[in-house]
């Protein structure tokens, strides 16, 4: 009997499970039907779905291109980025046991910043390739980590409170010097502010194929180690009574999520809110446990990039808001009212 009610418990939640994904990947289809026609030229959906399923020609050439080479890379980079983040930080929250971390707790974006904006002031992303800016970012991005870890490490292991403290202290650095190169950039200021405001026009094809396969590779690697995250929430004594390599799994999950964080920054700057807003969100919507956090987060992040993104280059045609100023404006109202409608249930 026991067994039976057991059995129809599990089959209730992966049928929830289920159903969450199923309309979560309805809605991400439905995002990419619906964005695919905003922008300062509206093109009926019709016409978008003839474009990319390549029906005969009927349309003018402009809108082809609009299609092809501006909003559907630009909406691929958004879900990639998005997702990218989104599972990052529920990856960090889940090492810290902390609700409040976030994908750059661990000075990743200071250090991205500081090799983006020392490309822009240099100049060296003029007539050498338009990726060297984004190169310049993943690079320091990459070192940065390399840095925090190699500090915080003491005799093979790595302690979260000084891997932490780490962060902070070599973020802070980079932070320094990227107000160091903001009060002698001159004229390259405007780019510099522009790169660190976080967003997307510079989407390109090429972008995306950098993009993709880093971000794909991370959070992949991160949802495998998914029931391992949930072990790890109960304290890593508990873990390791239970068989887990908790060293092996916290090196893991830190270097993966690390490299989706530093794809992400690389091709669209720092778009902030979203790896810290919607893991907690979804947390408190589908529950702790990271077999159907990670997937959700992954799904949730990118829709609402994309839709942010929009927003970003329609609300004040024909003038294109950085994405990161709408994030902010919208996640932060939202996910206080989550907090403020759960507030009496404990833990998080």
């Amino acid at each position: 009997m026991r067994k039976n009610n057991v059995d129809a418990l599990h089959f209730r939640k992966h049928l929830k499970w289920s159903l969450t994904i199923i309309f979560l990947v309805s809605g991400f289809i439905l995002t990419l039907i619906l964005t695919f026609s905003i922008g300062p030229v509206n093109i009926p959906m019709s016409t978008v779905f003839k474009i990319l399923f390549h029906f005969p020609k009927s349309w003018p050439d402009s809108y082809e291109s609009i299609i092809m080479d501006v909003r559907l890379p630009r909406i691929i980079l958004g879900a990639l980025v998005g997702s990218g983040l989104a599972v990052a930080g529920c990856a960090m929250q889940a090492l810290f046991r902390n609700p409040m971390a976030s994908p750059y707790i661990l000075g990743i974006s200071s250090g991205a910043a500081f090799g983006a904006s020392l490309a822009i002031v240099l100049g060296i992303s003029l007539g050498i390739s338009v990726f060297v800016v984004p190169f310049m970012a993943f690079t320091f991005a990459i070192i940065t980590v390399f840095l925090v870890y190699n500090i915080a490490k003491i005799k093979g292991k790595v302690p979260m409170e000084t891997l932490l403290l780490a962060g902070i202290a070599v973020g802070a650095f980079f932070t320094a010097q990227v107000s160091l190169i903001k009060y002698i950039a001159g004229e390259e200021l405007r780019s510099i502010v522009f790169w660190l405001m976080g967003g997307l026009w510079a989407s390109s094809w090429d972008k995306v194929a950098v993009a993709f396969p880093l971000i794909l590779l991370g959070t992949s690697v991160i949802m495998f180690f998914s029931r391992d995250l949930n072990l790890m929430l109960m304290g890593e004594e508990h873990a390791l009574d239970l068989g887990i390599n908790v060293e092996i799994v916290k090196k893991i999950i830190l270097i993966f999520s690390s490299l989706v964080v530093a794809a992400a920054v690389s091709v669209s700057g720092i778009i902030g809110f979203i790896g810290l807003i919607i893991p907690h969100t979804m947390r408190i919507i589908v529950g702790p446990d990271h077999r159907i956090l990670l997937p959700s987060s992954c799904l949730v992040g990118a829709i609402f990039l994309i839709w942010t993104d929009t927003l970003a280059r329609s609300i004040i045609q024909p003038i294109e808001l950085p994405v990161g100023i709408i994030t902010a404006s919208f996640g932060a109202p939202f996910f206080l009212y989550l907090l403020r409608k759960r507030k009496r249930i404990s833990g998080w």
